[in-house]
């Protein structure tokens, strides 16, 4: 039986409708078999780049430095698919076990999916980066006989700098997950992946980019306790209309307002929309004129100001295809939604807050780094749980070039590697199709 009376009718990024009255569990962390996968899949699969490994073997470089004199002159990439058949045998617990290692780009790349029973002997994430950096270390000393004294090269080339740093400073191997260390609390993990990493998953598409890391930061929030009891439903409701474009709202706003749209006139659309759905009614009018708005269920209307501030984002950025722009649309549009219905806006100011901080170390007077590098585990935006790292994300997939740190350069292994996941690739249809099958057990 449904726990929630909610139901959704589920959109893809195109505006095709993928299933009508699909009941709000059916597209929870705790039931979706698709963002279970995801999740599974983030602890599970790394991305190697053989290339960079045989190239910093030949030079001496590894982990950041460069020690003279140790150079190694090994022909790691001929040698992809015996080196990614000694990393599978090395990894498989059985015969037939759900371990994957898929040699790509001509040998320069491999795709290692670390075995299910692995992770579940541990009780940390890190095994699947581990026990693909050990296993490689150790294929790559078999397949070239390499000698005591020569070992510890390819392991300080494969693992970086660990463990004088507390990361893997110059490792060959990227996860998407970063290290436990990093985190900002309990249950923080699937919040410590940066924007950047989504735009080159979903390969530049900024609704898919959002859906994403919507799923991990509301996955996120079931591990960190802020989805229990009374607070799941809020988390459910802004994965589905914000995350999965339930209803097509982010859509058809965002086309609405597409060609000569703005902030102002999103909101509009988002206040009508409201209003026509009676998820908000008109309250006490004022002398100025002003009509006060109320609502009788503030995370459905959580939920679609959340929905709008992404239609808000794809129009906005969109029309400036400059992803500097995200704090401020996300500060005015918030402004702006709070001042013509009275009512709270995105995480109840939460969002508006975060995006006052992000401005100014994303690129005003301290200027730390591009909109980009953010994640939800930043100390600057960490505090809108669930709504805040989903526009970041779509801001960056519709960026053209304009920020330091782009896309491409922070991380191009999460799309040559990992970009043809479909689970990563397109997460909104592919959580619909798993929402479809099992809306019927609720």
């Amino acid at each position: 039986m449904a726990k929630y009376k909610d139901k959704i009718d589920l959109y893809d990024d195109r505006g095709k409708l993928i299933e009508k009255d699909v009941p709000l569990e059916a597209i929870s962390p705790l039931y979706n078999p698709a963002i279970k996968r995801t999740v599974s899949l983030a602890k599970r699969v790394t991305a190697v780049d053989l290339a960079a490994l045989e190239g910093g073997l030949k030079k001496a470089k590894v982990g950041g430095g460069q020690l003279k004199g140790r150079e190694m002159d090994l022909a790691i990439v001929a040698n992809a698919d015996k080196i990614a058949k000694r990393v599978k045998d090395i990894l498989k617990t059985a015969k037939d076990d759900d371990t994957e290692v898929s040699v790509m780009s001509g040998g320069k790349k491999l795709l290692v999916l670390a075995p299910t029973t692995r992770m579940d002997a541990g009780v940390e994430y890190t095994t699947g980066f581990t026990a693909c950096a050990s296993a490689l270390v150790q294929a790559v000393i078999d397949q070239f006989d390499v000698d005591m004294f020569q070992a510890n090269m390819v392991k300080g080339a494969v693992w970086g700098r660990y463990p004088q740093t507390l990361n893997f400073q110059g490792s060959i191997i990227k996860s998407i997950l970063d290290v436990p260390q990093l985190n900002e609390g309990a249950g923080f993990a699937l919040r410590n992946v940066m924007a950047n990493h989504y735009v080159m998953l979903t390969g530049r598409n900024a609704m898919n980019s959002a859906a994403l890391a919507s799923i991990f930061e509301m996955a996120a929030s079931f591990e960190m306790g802020d989805a229990v009891g009374p607070f799941e439903r809020q988390q459910l409701l802004g994965l589905a209309y914000q995350g999965l474009n339930a209803n097509n709202m982010v859509y058809e706003i965002t086309k609405e307002n597409g060609k000569s749209g703005t902030i102002g006139t999103v909101v509009e659309s988002l206040v009508e929309r409201a209003l026509e759905d009676k998820v908000i009614k008109k309250g006490k009018k004022y002398p100025s004129g002003f009509v006060e708005m109320t609502t009788n269920d503030y995370p459905l209307w959580n939920a679609y100001a959340a929905a709008g501030m992404l239609a808000a984002i794809n129009v906005n950025i969109g029309a400036a295809r400059a992803a500097q722009g995200v704090p401020a649309t996300i500060l005015y549009y918030n402004d702006l939604l709070e001042h013509e219905t009275s009512l709270p806006g995105v995480d109840y100011g939460r969002s508006m807050g975060t995006s006052v901080g992000m401005s100014f170390f994303s690129h005003s007077i301290y200027g730390g780094g591009g909109p980009g590098l953010f994640h939800g585990n930043h100390v600057v935006t960490k505090h809108a749980k669930g709504f805040v790292i989903p526009v970041i994300a779509a801001a960056c997939a519709l960026d053209a070039g304009t920020q330091y740190f782009s896309a491409e350069n922070t991380s191009p292994l999460m799309k040559e590697v990992l970009g043809d996941i479909p689970e990563f690739k397109t997460p909104i249809k592919v959580v619909g199709k798993e929402a479809k099958k099992i809306k019927g057990d609720f």
